[in-house]
């Protein structure tokens, strides 16, 4: 009872953050100017690992405090004091963006976030490491596909980063995966 009841708690933190972050202008610009920092874009694909953990234990308080710690993990470095123009140019994409019109597209397209979250939860904790494995690809490879199509040039920024976090992510998970069936 004491998890399921934290669970939601953390659930409903990361509901208002969301909330928060898309109706408080002063917050949502404080956040994306600590998100030029690109330590941030570095460790949130990491954020996939302890996910994909907690998800193959099914233990649904650690799945959402990874959730609320991934979306915090946007502001968690400070704003750099010299800009990666690129990183500028996308960002500056990406808060046009997120605060232009609401269309079915731009929805389609935002519910695709916490869809691959759930079918990477469900792929873990239905043990299937190949499905895990794919939807990690395909959601890492997703957000790339999507940043060069709306993005263009400037989302050439988000390709290491993201290349890299999927490689540590399937590494990670890989290893994992063959010591928790020792385990098991």
């Amino acid at each position: 009872m004491y998890n399921k009841i934290l669970s939601l708690i953390f659930f409903l933190l990361s509901v208002v953050l969301i909330l928060v972050f898309m109706t408080n202008q002063d917050f949502f610009d404080w956040a994306f100017n600590r998100h030029h920092n690109k330590w941030s874009w570095y460790i949130r694909p990491l954020f996939l690992i302890p996910f994909s953990y907690f998800a193959y234990k099914r233990n649904m308080l650690g799945v959402s405090i990874v959730i609320f710690l991934l979306l915090t993990s946007m502001f968690w470095f400070s704003a750099p004091k010299v800009l990666d123009k690129q990183v500028e140019k996308f960002l500056l994409f990406e808060k046009e963006w997120l605060q232009s019109t609401w269309s079915f597209t731009k929805l389609i397209s935002l519910l695709a976030i916490p869809v691959s979250l759930f079918l990477l939860a469900l792929a873990f904790w239905k043990r299937s490491l190949y499905l895990g494995l794919a939807v990690i690809i395909l959601m890492i490879t997703g957000k790339v596909i999507w940043s060069l199509k709306n993005a263009g040039e400037s989302s050439f920024a988000i390709i290491l980063p993201g290349t890299i976090g999927l490689i540590i992510c399937v590494l990670f998970i890989i290893i994992g995966n063959r010591k928790l069936r020792q385990i098991d």
